[in-house]
């Protein structure tokens, strides 16, 4: 077994199988017995339930029968059709359910061979970060000799039953698996980073640029490997009733295939378009199909052949599974769970990620500076007491995908603490060589918040300029602790780290070398009237901020004599005597030119207002003025925790 699997309760699955095949036993999980309490965590809940082997249920049980397919199960009587549908994408990636149950073929049961047999299986899922293997043996749940929850359409086939049990035996019990999100047990499944969009607030069914937009990006997540799930949320609406469409509210459909087809010319003429964009769908309980256009009665079938729909990939596998126009599905659903399996592979075609991941925590604590749990950013008080992580854009621009995600809450629900908590998280532009935690916001720009949700995971998009960022998860409400993981992708490394210490570390050299007195936050925002440099009458500037024996440099701004630089800078100052310097240059092939300098006492008296000052020649603040001046916010204290 690889070292980077971990083992659910210490189980060894080749040690307990080979103890089973010494002594001549079926296997009997001590940690999920066949009784009550793996079934349910509330006791009201209970019903007469008989724990049978397969063996009991039919001649001849497989784990799997003729592989695997969407197609192979139906949900049951647990309210758990999220899972179900993820089964259902998962199924369609050979190399992800492989992932899952680990060398399939050693776990099937061996006709010729059934001493062999010991009723033991294990499964492996992505556990807040890493891959957790769960053993569990094969007494399954039954009233009146057939499976009561997820169950295959061929009556010897077990893979989805026991894949279920090991799930509900992560979970706590299998009570706890009624209600949830496909985006969850994808997650679990795969290790992909989950997104969810509602198409109702995106008005994705009424604005067709942004419609276009998310059937282009759904379409390259599918062919990534990626997987989709779509329901209807049901406020007012009793769960699990029927639209007039035929859709069931508040239930979970697995997308299972995303096409953009060009019509042939007897087919432009029945459709009037050129393209079609389609989707295609499968209901859990394997009916209850769609009942608009493109169902499988509608009108619009009987203007394709046979060998029309072939050619064009419009092909329905089984009941259960229907197309719709994406116009449609867009105007139908509600909700959508994006699961994208980010691709950090070094060989491959298609855009690779650099990944980096943390484990953090939200922890409450009466002394602020110690304190990790202060809620969003609306709690101006406390929203910097969170956990803090600073990380670099390399390059001009570069897109980031962020996803925070906490721990799975179900194992607490026999405590009545089962339900998610509601987070999300900033991302502030900051100096560019902050090493401490931020105390107060002041020259940070907000650059990007994320959605905040009840939902195991958030996740954010976005294209963010060179420079370096602070990225903030909170919990929507301060004082709420729980675990959580970050994961930051991006073009180029990003050195992603937490910010742990307040201030610089007081060392046996600070005796020798000194302690800083101050700290100095400087915001260089923009220049104007510098001097030309070249024929065409602009100049290429950057600001160069030089305070004791620190300097950082600015972006060069092309072609401009009225550059915009928003340069953050924060100096910890031993000679508070000594002022600090902001020079402009520009920059040349050859020979850098300098262009000016204002010079600054930085003290904490000093106005904290943007300042506009006049560019001077070098030397001390009586040097010639030059053209130009730069516009500055200063900031100073004595305090080095205040900023």
């Amino acid at each position: 077994m690889s070292s980077s699997v971990q083992l659910f309760r210490d189980q060894r699955y080749h040690e307990l199988k080979g103890q089973c095949l010494q002594q001549g036993i079926l296997f009997e999980d001590p940690e999920f017995p066949a009784s009550d309490e793996s079934l349910y965590y509330d006791s009201a809940a209970k019903g007469k339930v008989e724990w049978k082997r397969p063996k009991d249920l039919c001649e001849d049980p497989h784990l799997l029968v003729d592989g695997m397919s969407s197609h192979d199960f139906h949900q049951g009587k647990l309210g758990n059709c999220w899972f179900v549908a993820a089964c259902s994408c998962l199924a369609l990636r050979k190399s992800l359910w492989q992932q899952v149950i680990p060398d399939y073929n050693e776990q099937e049961w061996d006709p010729k061979n059934p001493r062999k047999y010991t009723g033991i299986f294990r499964f492996r899922f992505w556990r807040f970060g890493e891959w957790t293997e769960v053993v569990v043996d094969d007494l399954l749940p039954t009233e009146n000799g057939r499976l009561i929850y997820c169950h295959s359409n061929v009556r010897n086939e077990f893979w989805s039953a026991l894949l279920e049990k090991a799930y509900a035996k992560l979970a706590g019990s299998y009570q706890a698996l009624d209600g949830g999100c496909a985006a969850e047990a994808l997650v679990d499944f795969t290790g992909a980073v989950a997104e969810s969009i509602s198409l109702e607030e995106g008005k994705y069914g009424e604005v067709i640029s942004e419609q276009m937009k998310l059937f282009e990006d759904l379409m390259k997540v599918h062919k990534r490997g990626g997987f989709i799930s779509c329901s209807i949320s049901s406020p007012g609406r009793p769960s699990e009733a029927e639209t007039a469409m035929g859709l069931i509210v508040g239930h979970a459909y697995s997308v299972t295939a995303i096409r953009k087809l060009r019509l042939g010319d007897s087919l432009v003429l029945s459709f009037k378009a050129e393209k079609m964009f389609m989707v295609r769908l499968r209901n859990p309980w394997g009916k209850k199909e769609w009942l608009g256009a493109w169902s499988d009665s509608s009108e619009e079938w009987k203007k394709v052949s046979d060998s029309e729909r072939k050619n064009l990939g419009l092909t329905v596998e089984n009941d259960g599974e229907f197309w719709m126009t994406f116009e449609d599905w867009c105007k139908n659903f509600t909700d959508v769970d994006i699961c994208r399996t980010v691709n950090t592979s070094c060989f491959s075609l298609h855009k690779t990620w650099e990944k980096e991941m943390m484990y953090g925590a939200w922890a409450k604590h009466p002394e602020p500076l110690l304190n990790r749990s202060g809620g969003c950013f609306d709690n101006r008080e406390t929203f910097l007491q969170n956990p803090q992580y600073l990380f670099d854009v390399k390059k001009a621009q570069d897109k980031v995908l962020v996803s925070l995600q906490q721990e799975d809450r179900r194992k607490y629900k026999k405590e009545g603490k089962g339900d998610n908590i509601t987070i999300g998280f900033e991302i502030l532009k900051v100096e560019d060589n902050r090493r401490y935690r931020l105390h107060k916001l002041t020259v940070q720009e907000r650059v990007a918040t994320s959605p905040y949700s009840n939902t195991r995971s958030v996740f954010l998009r976005r294209t963010l300029q060179q420079g370096r960022y602070v990225l903030v998860p909170t919990t929507y409400t301060p004082g709420v602790p729980t675990k959580f993981i970050l994961r930051l992708y991006t073009d180029v490394p990003s050195k992603l780290r937490e910010l742990e210490a307040d201030r610089p570390k007081m060392t046996c050299w600070s005796l020798l070398c000194g302690y800083p007195r101050r700290v100095t936050q400087i915001k260089v925002h923009s220049a104007e009237g510098l001097q030309k440099q070249d024929r065409s009458g602009g100049a290429d500037p950057y600001v160069l901020i030089k305070c004791e024996n620190q300097s950082r440099r600015s972006p060069v701004q092309h072609d401009t004599t009225n550059p915009v630089f928003n340069t953050q800078v924060i100096f910890y100052r031993k000679d508070i005597d000594s002022p600090v310097t902001i020079q402009v240059w520009n920059c040349s092939l050859l020979r850098d030119r300098f262009l000016g300098q204002a010079l600054l006492a930085a003290s904490p008296g000093e106005p904290r207002e943007q300042q506009r000052l006049k560019l001077r020649g070098r030397g001390g603040g009586e040097a010639a003025e030059v053209p130009g001046h730069i516009s500055v916010t200063v900031l100073c204290s004595d305090d080095l925790g205040e900023l």
